[in-house]
């Protein structure tokens, strides 16, 4: 547990800065575009997830996984280097070349340029992987820290200028004068500039793969160890962010350009609750791969997942308990405001990929990721049928419980499943008490207190009290102290 917690706090705490410069650049974008100007940033970057899935194809995961047999870290590294490397340059040259038939495909044949901003930018981020996985395995916390978090202040810093500062200079600055038609192009100039500078600072580990290093016969069990971790990556990126793009071709062009705006504003809410679980994640899975062998292992697992449900639900239900006033202040523009009632079920399909994600460990620590794939796929098959019969006749409502039924599905038959092949006694009546409890509690207040928002906090605090001394989240050491104190 101390080791859980010391990889969280050096790894997770850097997530949760990296991902707060993009939840805090949402406002400066909503603020200034409105929904259908939005919507190609949206529309984007709901495929750039897919597209990064696949350059890395799960080689991170498997670099931990071989790091535990691997007594040759210099073979290691340059397999799965070279690895991610070559596909990424085969992605970089052929989108290029065929990019205007690739934006004519997807309904945007004047945003080409914006296309081939993208392009570069993933290919970047891509090359950057490796080195970044190379960094956590050397317990170099501070440089990796330092990257990351110098990435996300050039991109906040220059969207502020491109954005607030440079419109209010009609003769430009230093030569750069705003052009209004490229509008939210320059988001994707400013994610541009912080790749390339990432990628300069990360020039010395880029260079510690060596081509002669590469073994063939180690990336064929890399790659079968992969494949499948690539494919459950794929399916969660769909449920995740592919339905925008069934709203590009479901709906009418004006209106599914309305809904995709909204939706895609809206939904950036969710962070609150995705900024937990990614910090969370980033520290365990290595934790899971490295105590696996401990006799009091699954003991871990459970108090851990009892854990990530109380903190997960007193999170959801602050947010929804407040979540007008949140909403609306981080939003900042009335022509979003029509979907703010999606953002409860948003929070409620976050909690049940959070639990699908500790559940899954059991595929990943008996080599048999392939499963991972077959479930990801039933939820991928919930997601779209979904999306295909529904939105047409509900838009972005149609989604929002797409990916609630699709998580939830998932987290199902995953617990199913692993009881079956690697049993682990989660206490599982209790929890859903805590979970259907906060769902009741969340509904209540969002819907019949929003004009007594006092009386709600209320009831969170009284719940939060309760889920905090239960499952005892603040260690009774820090207690006492605050007592003497």
């Amino acid at each position: 547990m101390k080791k859980l917690l010391g990889q969280t706090a050096l790894y997770g705490l850097t997530t949760v800065i990296i991902r707060l410069f993009p939840f805090v650049i949402n406002p400066i974008i909503t603020r200034t575009f409105g929904p259908s100007a939005y919507s190609p940033y949206a529309d984007f970057y709901s495929v750039a997830g897919v597209i990064a899935v696949l350059l890395t194809h799960g080689m991170e995961t498997t670099f931990f996984r071989f790091a535990l047999d691997e007594k040759d870290d210099r073979k290691l590294i340059s397999t799965s280097f070279f690895s991610v490397l070559a596909v990424t340059l085969v992605y970089l040259v052929l989108t290029l070349l065929y990019r205007q038939p690739l934006a004519n495909a997807f309904k945007t044949p004047d945003q080409v340029d914006l296309l081939a901003i993208l392009t570069v930018t993933l290919a970047l981020d891509a090359f950057c992987a490796m080195p970044f996985v190379m960094l956590r395995k050397n317990e170099r916390p501070l440089k990796y820290a330092g990257i990351r978090i110098t990435n996300g202040i050039i991109n906040f810093l220059l969207v502020v200028f491109f954005i607030i500062i440079l419109p209010k200079y009609p003769n430009g600055i230093l030569g750069l004068k705003y052009n209004p038609k490229f509008g939210i192009g320059y988001v994707f100039v400013a994610n541009l500039v912080a790749s390339v500078i990432t990628f300069v600072m990360l020039s010395k580990e880029l260079f510690i793969a060596r081509i002669k290093y590469f073994s063939w016969e180690l990336w064929k069990k890399m790659i079968k160890y992969s494949w499948p971790i690539t494919i459950a990556g794929l399916a969660g990126i769909i449920n995740e962010t592919f339905d925008r793009q069934f709203l590009k071709f479901l709906l009418p062009e004006e209106i599914g350009r309305h809904e995709l705006g909204v939706y895609g504003g809206v939904a950036k809410v969710v962070t609150f609750v995705v900024l937990f679980r990614q910090a969370y994640a980033l520290g365990i899975e290595p934790f899971f791969f490295s105590s696996s062998k401990n006799k009091n292992a699954k003991q871990m697992y459970i108090r851990l997942m009892d854990i990530f449900i109380a903190v997960n639900c007193i999170i959801v239900l602050f947010l929804s308990v407040n979540l007008e006033w949140i909403a609306k202040i981080y939003i900042n523009n009335p022509e979003y405001y029509e979907g703010i009632g999606i953002l409860p079920i948003l929070f409620f399909a976050s909690l049940f990929l959070g639990i699908y994600l500790n559940l899954s460990i059991w595929y990943k620590l008996t080599d048999r990721t392939i499963i991972g794939a077959y479930i990801s796929g039933i939820g991928v098959a919930v997601t779209i049928l979904i999306n295909f019969y529904f939105i047409p006749k509900f838009g972005y409502w149609a989604s929002t419980w797409a990916t609630l039924a699709s998580y939830f599905v998932m987290m199902v038959i995953s617990y199913i499943w692993g009881q079956y092949k690697y049993p682990v006694s989660y206490n599982i009546y209790k929890n859903i008490i805590v979970i259907l409890v906060t769902i009741l509690c969340s509904l209540l207040c969002y819907q019949y207190l929003k004009q007594n928002i006092w009386l709600g906090n209320v009831i969170f605090i009284l719940l939060a009290a309760i889920l905090i001394k239960n499952e005892k989240i603040i260690p009774e050491k820090i207690i006492n102290r605050i007592k003497k104190s």
